[in-house]
């Protein structure tokens, strides 16, 4: 799929720069077989990855809402829906399956009927961080670079994506949400003004379209049941601030077939197979999951992330590998290593205690 996500127009991202006022870290994504990454916008890659489903053999069925689930005792066997007015090929219908798959969201459907979403279903429990507000802007040039401006209680990246657009996210606290409604516009300008320079360049692009505003949970949700599974942000969900809800999604997506592979082909249990799927997602996310609500609290890091952060400043190693894990190639725990950045062993224990 990377040739499709190319062909839409998405540039690539070869350098990730990290200002963290006092220093900054830069450095190389590149990894064996990943010498650079990419941040399609989501109008592109759905089209990908719905021609790709469509191509491996996936009936594809547009304009079609999902209403409920097909519960028979315990065990989901299927969902019923309706396709939109004027569209009848999926209007009133009921569909069966072994495994109903909910790769529907924060808001999920499939979450929401199996009791997912509400403990102890729903658990590792953090509420909303920071709230962000998002623009693409057309005429700022970024040179194939992801940068990310923190200072104290305000945050904001910027990343080239498709049709010659750049994307410019400003982030603050929760607490200073109702506050900053006054005035979106001029918080979100003020916010880009803690970094001069770049601001000098957003002030000679034109901003497209409206300030889009956002601030999610987070959570890790059981990702089973009997006759269901969870992917995706349906399953697990963090703050958007390190930007890893893709990688994310591709990741348990993959777990998850391959836990239904070994059900369907009697290599495991379904039970197992699953069980074994919530496991290694869990243990996976975890270390980015405790970067990120970290992170996302706009304050200050633990003295050892800020020494491990520090330390790596010019070094070429030590920046390659944050950015890394700023492009998902790598987990923090890497970088938060003894062998990873030179950092104090205990780093990212202390990081995930916050």
């Amino acid at each position: 799929m990377l040739c499709e996500v190319t062909a839409s127009g998405c540039p690539a991202i070869h350098t990730y720069s990290f200002d963290f006022g006092a220093f900054t870290i830069e450095g190389s994504p590149a990894a064996p077989g990943n010498p650079v990454s990419y941040a399609p916008r989501r109008t592109a890659l759905d089209k990908v990855l719905l021609d790709a489903a469509a191509s491996a053999g996936a009936e594809v069925r547009g304009r079609f809402t999902v209403q409920g689930l097909v519960v028979e005792g315990d065990t989901v066997t299927g969902i019923r829906g309706r396709g939109r007015e004027g569209d009848t090929s999926g209007a009133g219908v009921t569909e069966y399956a072994r495994v109903v798959i909910g790769a529907d969201g924060i808001h999920s459907l499939v979450a929401k009927a199996t009791g997912a979403d509400r403990p102890p279903g729903q658990y590792g429990d953090k509420p909303r961080i920071q709230c962000s507000y998002y623009a693409y802007w057309a005429g700022l040039e970024m040179d194939g670079r992801f940068e990310t401006h923190i200072r104290p209680d305000r945050a904001f990246a910027a990343w080239p994506t498709n049709e010659d657009l750049t994307v410019v996210i400003c982030g603050l606290p929760m607490r200073d949400f109702a506050a900053n409604r006054a005035d979106i516009e001029g918080g979100y300008l003020e916010t880009v003004g803690l970094a001069p320079r770049f601001a000098e360049r957003l002030g000679a692009a034109t901003r497209v379209g409206r300030l889009v505003g956002m601030a999610v949970p987070n959570y890790f949700r059981k990702p089973y049941g009997p006759g269901w599974a969870l992917v995706g942000d349906a399953g697990y969900l963090k703050d958007f601030i390190t930007a890893q809800g893709i990688q994310d999604a591709f990741r348990d997506a993959e777990l998850c077939v391959r836990a239904l592979d070994d059900t369907f082909t009697g290599r495991r249990t379904y039970a197992r197979a699953m069980a074994d799927y919530q496991h290694a997602r869990d243990e996976q996310a975890a270390p980015m999951y405790a970067f990120t609500t970290q992170l996302a609290t706009l304050e200050p890091p633990a003295p050892p992330v800020a020494e491990a952060l520090g330390a790596a400043a010019g070094n070429p190693a030590a920046m390659d590998c944050f950015a890394r894990v700023a492009a998902g190639v790598s987990s923090p725990a890497e970088f938060f290593s003894s062998g990873g950045a030179a950092a104090p062993p205990g780093a990212m224990a202390e990081a995930e205690s916050r």
